[in-house]
């Protein structure tokens, strides 16, 4: 079985910053990919960023220039810097691993998500 977990969300002024971070557990071999993604109440989910085992990245348009996805392999865990942060950017983050586990069984499990409210 395998967790993910999100932490790092919170109530941030308009043009501040916040760190989110995600981390993978449980019967684990490998990890291709993880992710973030967003939620707004009314919105369908969308891609944030995701980051390849390989430390190829992916953004959205929306956030490019502001938001760093980094991965830290040994730990299973990925970050998300979010820098300039916009009331647009209010949602809640939820984090996607991909890959193998022990047992050699492909999967994709999702977080509980974690929220961002960005407001004055």
């Amino acid at each position: 079985q395998v967790q993910v977990v999100e932490s790092g969300g919170g109530l941030v002024q308009p043009g501040g910053s916040l760190r989110l971070s995600c981390a993978a557990s449980g019967t684990i071999f490998s990890i291709n990919a993880m992710g973030w993604y967003r939620q707004a109440p009314g919105k369908q989910r969308e891609l944030v960023a995701t980051i390849t085992s390989g430390g190829n990245t992916k953004y959205a348009d929306s956030v490019k220039g502001r938001f760093t996805i980094s991965r830290d392999n040994a730990k299973n865990t990925v970050y998300l810097q979010m820098n300039s942060l916009e009331p647009e950017d209010t949602a809640g983050y939820y984090c996607n691993a991909e890959g193998m586990t022990i047992a050699t069984i492909p999967f994709s499990f999702w977080g509980q998500g974690t929220q961002v409210t960005v407001s004055s």
